[in-house]
């Protein structure tokens, strides 16, 4: 069985990533790519669905400690053993040709047997490859798949498994390297463990040198970014918004979703924190991701895509697995890319006018994709749509949708007017007005003082929090803090925030069983307790947020309060971002409060 889902750490090469347990077994790897099939999964089942384990032969499974490498995204996991202590490095470096996995054994102290068992199983753990020896090296191979396995440790097949036993004494080290080609390619070069773990850890070093951020909160902002690095597939600049799939949000439930694609939903936050923390080179090449994905007819735009901006990410049901502690189904694809989601054309419009208005290069040609998206928006605005959460229910006139609609027409009267490009501004001018009364009338709830989750409902949704942070209404508004204050009252639970309540026959999304609170909008909350001036509640709640980290500073997507563990997707770019923002705001506001 699969550890819980804050028992695992993340190493990448910024293409793919892998999940190594506590008990130093790599449970999860798709190969060569985030969204390819993994020959790893035993995170969705068990051992035979693929894994990679090394740990003391003798002692305990669960290792004593284990931490990152300082500013790096360099694994080493320990174990104190009765014989001595041993040390596992784990990282995958930056992609050069072939994905590569380094597993370094290390003797600390002592004398200690070691073992290892190596299970690949292609194709989501159905396929068992061939295996084959070709000189020291063990290669597997099966279909489009072959990964080669170089160590000078013997390993021996058994029950289609590779196994052995070792011993390493203090000082010793002893390399295992696993690299992933095509099956019709012949494998490439070897590659030396030791002089790649030290390229590694200065590529990691090098570029959180980059960090412009230096308050309380550095190690947290530090480590969020580096894994919001990894979940970046370099080649094109897009952010995956996890590395996996099916990770439930109640366990043993059927809200399982494949995260390995790119939401547009992240992209202003994304953009944000990556320029106020220095990153502006990724901040670029994400925008330009972004152009790259969306163009086309404006009716045609997505609310996600693939990494390198594919359209089509069928949705199907990998059966043969059992899910992650019996929580089926297992999904491959996101039959969410078919929603229609108003709020994307605020978001695309939004991150566009954040580029420009930080510096990043002008591209002048994307003002015509930009136009093109404000007059389709004008006509198809007043439609129902399936909202922000890609609800499974029927549409609704969800206002955090007609808020976003707003931001759209907003930004494009905003670019007319302070960066002299061509466009009908009295039309849109009008445009952004009719959407504004719109929402205030028929969005907001005048005896409670708070915006709803859809037009005509009594349901709430933290996403409202998110109306004065776009520039809807300000903050000091008195809707504006009704809204904070109602959110705050019906949708907090255990101390952190639902995205809405799944508990009551009014909900939108219309899918048996719960959730847990959706970190994110915990850190909104955060964010919003401070900019109406409750400082000392932001605080609380944020660092409480922080202390749901797992012990090497990561976050699934909710939290589950009355289990006290992560569930969902994990790590979560979702939950690492709007950490980073928060964290900036609020050491912007001790910087504020110092000045005066």
């Amino acid at each position: 069985m699969s550890g819980w889902i804050e028992d695992y750490a993340l190493i990448g090469d910024m293409q793919t990533a892998a999940l190594v347990g506590r008990d130093g077994s790599v449970d999860w790897l798709c190969l060569p790519h985030f969204d390819s099939p993994a020959c790893f999964s035993a995170l969705l089942g068990d051992e035979q669905n693929g894994n990679w384990w090394i740990r003391p032969a003798d002692g305990p499974a669960t290792a004593t400690s284990r931490r990152y490498r300082p500013e790096t995204l360099v694994l080493e996991t320990e174990w104190a053993t009765d014989e001595g202590t041993v040390r596992v490095i784990d990282f995958m470096p930056p992609r050069g040709g072939a994905p590569h996995l380094v597993r370094i054994v290390e003797g600390v102290s002592g004398t200690v047997r070691m073992s290892t068992a190596l299970r690949l199983r292609f194709d989501y753990g159905n396929v068992v490859p061939w295996m084959r020896r070709s000189g020291a090296e063990l290669a597997a191979v099966a279909g489009p798949d072959s990964v080669w396995i170089s160590t000078t440790v013997p390993l021996d097949g058994h029950n289609f498994a590779h196994d052995a036993e070792f011993t390493v004494t203090a000082g010793q080290r002893v390399p295992f390297v696993m690299t992933w080609h095509p099956s019709h390619v012949e494998e490439s070069e070897h590659l030396d463990a030791e002089k790649s773990l030290s390229r590694t850890e200065r590529f990691w070093r090098n570029w959180v040198a980059k960090c412009s951020y230096d308050g309380r909160y550095r190690d947290a902002v530090v480590r969020s970014l580096i894994t919001l690095k990894a979940l970046t597939f370099s080649p094109t600049g897009g952010i995956v918004a996890a590395p996996t799939t099916s990770l439930p949000e109640e366990v043993g439930g059927v809200r399982n979703w494949d995260y390995r694609y790119c939401w547009l939903r992240d992209a202003t936050i994304t953009l944000e924190a990556l320029i106020r923390s220095g990153y502006t080179e990724e901040a670029d090449a994400w925008r330009e991701w972004l152009v790259r994905a969306v163009a086309g007819e404006p009716q045609q735009m997505q609310i996600m895509y693939g990494v390198r901006g594919e359209r089509r990410l069928p949705e199907w049901e990998a059966g043969w697995l059992p899910g992650y502690e019996d929580s089926r189904p297992v999904r491959i694809g996101n039959a969410a890319v078919h929603q229609y989601q108003l709020d994307v054309y605020g978001e695309v419009m939004d991150v566009l006018d954040l580029g420009r208005r930080s510096g990043l290069p002008r591209e002048e040609h994307v003002w015509g994709m930009q136009r093109s998206l404000v007059n389709f928006l004008e006509w198809c605005w007043q439609e129902p749509d399936e909202g922000l959460w890609e609800v499974r229910g029927p549409r609704q006139h969800f206002v955090h949708s007609k808020v976003m609609a707003w931001v759209a027409a907003d930004r494009a009267v905003r670019t007319v007017e302070e960066f002299g490009m061509a466009g009908p501004i009295e039309r849109w001018r009008a445009l952004r007005d009719t959407i504004h009364a719109e929402v205030c009338e028929y969005g907001f709830d005048a005896d409670r003082n708070t915006f709803t989750q859809y037009y005509g409902s009594k349901e709430l949704d933290a996403a409202l929090l998110l109306i004065p942070e776009v520039g809807f209404l300000p903050y000091d508004d008195p809707r504006v803090v009704g809204t904070i204050e109602a959110i705050r009252d019906d949708l907090m639970v255990d101390g952190f925030v639902m995205r809405y309540r799944t508990d009551r026959a009014g909900t939108a999304d219309k899918l048996p069983g719960d959730e847990g609170a959706f970190l994110a909008c915990s850190f909104w909350m955060a964010n919003a307790l401070l900019r109406i001036g409750r400082e000392g509640d932001a605080r609380e709640l944020f660092e409480r947020l922080l202390s749901l980290r797992n012990d090497v500073g990561l976050l699934a997507e909710e939290w589950d309060s009355k289990a006290g563990r992560q569930v969902g997707n994990f790590p979560q770019a979702f939950s690492h971002v709007p950490m980073v923002t928060t964290a900036l705001n609020l050491s912007k506001h001790d910087g504020l409060r110092r000045c005066k």
